[in-house]
Order: C-alpha cells, then structure tokens, then sequence
C-alpha cells in the first residue's frame, strides 16, 4: 500500500523497467521450482531468459553510456539548476563568503605571525602544499582499520595513501622494511605514548621516563607527591630520573642505580626540554641490564633525526614515537615506528620473533581510536617527501647553527642556560639568577610580539610560576632566519626580561598583580610598546610561510 500512487503523480515504467521486472518475477519463480519444479524444467528456462537479458544489459548500458556523457559536459551551475536542493551550492562557497567572522580569526592570525617571532621550539611553520593536503578531500572518509582490511567500503585510494605514507616515513629515517614498521594513524604524540604502554605493558607495570622539571614530558608518566597529574601515572607505576643538577645532562650513572632496584618494563629515552644530545647507546646498556624495553620519544628531533644532523635513536631503541608538526614541520600527527622481523635466537638456536606490530596496531586500532585521519596522514606523507630532500637537510643543519649562534648571544648577556648552551634546536633559560620567573618573561614578550613559552627548570617546584623559559630554532628558520638574525632576536629576548624586572619591582611579588598591569586592553607600558614596534619591523622582512603577504587583510 505504500507504493500506491495518485492517479496525477503516478509515472508509468518504460519498457525497460517492465522488462526487467517481467524477468525477475520468472527468474525468481524457476529458482523456487514455482514454474514446475527443479531439474530439466528449471534448466530449460533460465537459458531461454538470456536473450532477453542480454537486449536489457545493452539498452541499459547505452542509457548509462549517453548520460554519463551529458553529465560530464555539465559545469556545476548547470548541475545546480537540474536539482531543486540548496544545499550543494551552498557547500561549494568559499570561507570568506560563509563565515566571514572565522575568515577574520584567520587573518588575524596571519597577521600575527607575519609581524611576531615564533620562539617556541615545539611550533613551526608547515608548509602551503601540507596544508593543501590537509584541507583536501581527503578529510570526508571514514576507514577505520587498516589498508586492505577495512571496516567501510570505497578506501582504495586511501588504502594507497596510508601504504606511501608508510613507505615514506621508512624512508625519511633510512629504515629496511624488514626491519621497522610505521603506524601513522596515531593522532599525537601524548596519545601514540599511551598507545605503546597499553600495548606492551599490563596495568600497573613500571615505566621510567625524564621528571618533567628535569626536561621530560607530561605523557611519560608525570605525578607529583600529591597527585598523579599524567594518566599514564594513574595505570601504571612511574619512576622519574633527572639531571646532574651541577652539568644539566642526565645523570645516567643514577638512572642505571634506580633502574636496577625499580626494574622498570619500559625506560623513555626523550625530552621536551632537553638541549644535548641522549646517550642512546648507554640507555640501550641501561634498558638490557634490566630487561627493559627501550622507547625512544623523538617528538622534539624528529627533524633533526631524518636530516642526519643529531644522532639517531633506531639504532639503539625498540620502539620510536615522535609527532609529525615540531622540526619534522608537517601537520599535526604522530606516529611509531616499532622494531619487526628476528630479534636473536633462543638458547636451542629457535628464533627470537619481535612480536611489537600487532599489539601496538592494535592498541591504536580498536583499542584507543577510531578512524583515523586521513586528511592528516595526506599532509604527513607529503611531509615526509619533502624531509627527504636535500633542501631539508640545509634547512637542519641551519636550525642547529642558529640554535648555537642563540645560545652563544645569550650566555654573552650573562644568561645562565641549563646544560651550559646547546647541541640541538632549543635552549633552555635559567632566569632565577636574574630574580624573575618565566612566566612574567613569557608575558612581557608575548606582549611584544616575541612567542616563547615559560618552562620549568632544575629545582622548581610551580609549572604555573617556572624559572626558565624554552626557546628554539625551527619556526624562524623556516622563514629564512640565520645567525645574525638570531643574535638580534637574543637582543630582544634580553630587552624582555630587562623589562620584566622592572614591571615585576613596580608591581611587588605577586604574579596576579603582574598579570593585571599586563592585561588585555589596557595600555602598554611605553618600553614594551617599543619593543613591539621594534620586534614588528624586523619581522616582517622576512617571507610568510603558507599565505602571501599580498593578500593579507591586516598589514598594518
């Protein structure tokens, strides 16, 4: 009854349709045995329907034939106008055309960017055909899985995607196949973290990784004496190693004598505010001696790493992490290399099996993620090109002697650095002998047009209130920043601080008192707006990254 039609929309079937539906009833009636029974009966018929058939499979296919070429000469106007739906055309308009208060944030950050100096050693600017491939169709489909054994239809072509992505990421870090695998699903680095504990570790089993005010990070297992602050440290046991607070390098000889008592499953070689190099052979020493397993966080180096400018940790660990945004400049990802193929023989001359792939892929898929992004994995992949290139190693090698030519201004000025300068892309300020925190530094440069970020050093007990303050190389050399270039951005940074201790002597010891001189709205102190002028003049020399300076909205 619910096909029944009135008498004036009732549209009468072609001859086609009757056709058809006239050999399906028959067709139908022979499989049943309806028209005589099975055997000779059934095998009579259903030969006898194949002319029949056949003239339907024509007549369709010229009809199919004939509109898919009028379909291919219309433009999308004309495919507008054969449908009664808004929608479509409405979907096709541009961001400044739908949602001009969005267009707005944008070029407002355009702006920012263009006229600030980007100091955060964890940012960096992607480049436009990244960001091309993020923005691209890629985005609309869902694929949860992995290639060839997907649980939605139509992935063909991003099946191949996720494969040249894989095949790039081994590449990028000269990796045998037969050795490494890659997940490149993971969606960022504290997340692929998690994902390698929960693969390869039981509730409750021991990880040590670098104590957050010593360098490390929040995602390997960070808990102060009160609370457990990373997730990590509430299903698993954490144990932290630090500094020689003396030298500011890893005090290895202590990590060795606590990894031997706490007998850790996993030991983290990696930092998020670490300047030199990790002793990648002495942690793999470390991590056999107590039969651990050794997971090497290259989030901060990756680039560093794939350009061959800073030691490698694939030689020694079991299992990589690293994000995808930081010096490898892609767009916000991550991913995990883990160790496959033989891993030594057993005392019967058996081979030894690394048995990583399977529970870290599973981990990320189904275990803590859906469908991935492939919108992200596109950028990654073209990412990955590019940090095979030779360009990239320029680009590398001048992050380091920028890094160095920071460092070496900075310590002229009579600024403390921990670890005594730097080997890599950052450095890290000690400003407590300067009698003022980061955070009032962090403020009075952001103030400026100078990002940084505040970052807690050896001794601190606040992360809101830190001593130091991380800075790094990558973003600005990005845009074409050398070395007397960052000489005067250390000049900068010193005329920051200088005013931070004024501010900090007019406003007395509380930081909220600081925060309110320095508030949005309110007007600038003269010395900080000079700054600003001074800061915005020299940045915009330089080439924006991603946009053109020429079609900016705000330029003034």
């Amino acid at each position: 009854h619910h096909c029944i039609q009135s008498p004036s929309t009732l549209e009468l079937p072609d001859e086609r349709t009757m056709l058809a539906h006239s050999l399906l009833r028959i067709g139908v009636s022979a499989l049943r045995g309806s028209t005589g029974g099975v055997g000779s009966q059934q095998g009579s018929i259903l030969p006898a329907l194949a002319p029949s058939f056949s003239r339907l499979l024509a007549s369709s296919s010229s009809s199919s034939s004939s509109s898919s070429s009028a379909g291919e000469a219309l433009t999308n106007d004309e495919s507008y106008a054969r449908i009664q739906a808004s929608w479509p055309k409405v979907c096709n308009q541009p961001l400044d055309e739908i949602d001009p208060e969005v267009t707005d944030i944008i070029e407002k950050e355009k702006a920012r960017q263009w006229k600030g100096l980007e100091l955060i050693p964890s940012e960096n600017f992607t480049t436009r055909s990244v960001m091309e491939a993020v923005g691209s169709i890629m985005t609309n489909k869902y694929s949860e899985g992995y290639p060839g054994q997907r649980y939605y239809g139509g992935n063909e072509h991003i099946d191949t995607m996720e494969r040249l992505c894989q095949s790039r990421a081994l590449e990028a870090f000269r990796l045998s196949p037969e050795q490494w695998g890659v997940n490149v699903q993971s969606l960022s680095g504290s997340p692929s973290n998690f994902q390698v504990f929960t693969a390869l570790l039981k509730p409750h089993d021991r990880i040590m990784g670098l104590d957050l005010p010593h360098g490390g990070h929040l995602s390997h297992g960070f808990q102060t004496d009160t609370k457990k602050i990373s997730a990590v440290s509430i299903f698993f046991e954490t144990m932290p190693y630090r500094l020689d607070e003396s030298t500011g390098l890893i005090d290895y000889d202590a990590l060795e004598q606590s990894a031997t008592l706490f007998r850790p499953k996993v030991i983290i070689a990696g930092a998020s505010a670490y300047a030199r190099h990790i002793d990648y052979p002495r942690m793999r020493e470390i991590a056999d001696k107590v039969g651990a397993i050794l997971l090497a966080d290259m989030a901060h180096i990756s680039g560093l790493v794939a350009a061959g400018v800073v030691p490698t940790p694939f030689d020694y660990a079991d299992v990589v992490t690293t994000t995808t945004h930081k010096s490898l400049r892609g767009p916000r990802g991550a991913m995990i290399f883990f160790r496959r193929g033989q891993k030594g023989t057993d005392k019967k001359g058996n081979p030894i099996m690394y048995d990583f792939e399977d529970k870290i892929n599973f981990a990320v898929f189904p275990g803590l993620q859906g469908g991935p992004h492939n919108h992200t994995i596109t950028g990654l992949a073209v990412a990955l090109k590019q940090a095979a290139s030779p360009e990239f190693k320029k680009y590398q090698e001048q992050v380091i002697k920028n890094c160095a030519a920071m460092s070496d201004r900075l310590q002229a000025l009579g600024y403390s650095l921990v670890s005594g300068g730097t080997s890599n892309h950052l450095v890290l300020v000690d400003l407590k002998p300067q009698g003022v925190d980061g955070a009032r530094v962090e403020r009075v440069m952001e103030l400026a047009h100078i990002a940084a970020n505040k970052n807690t050093v050896p001794g601190d007990k606040s992360a809101l209130v830190p001593g130091g303050v991380r800075m790094g190389t990558p973003a600005l050399t990005t845009r074409g920043f050398v070395e007397e270039d960052f000489v005067k951005v250390a000049d900068f940074v010193d005329r920051s601080v200088k005013i931070a201790q004024k501010l900090k002597e007019q406003t007395g010891p509380k930081l909220k008192d600081f925060k309110a001189l320095l508030e949005d709205g309110n007007p600038l102190p003269p010395d900080v707006a000079e700054l600003r002028a001074e800061v915005e003049e020299f940045a915009m020399q330089f080439p924006t990254i991603g946009f053109d300076k020429a079609d900016m909205k705000y330029k003034a």
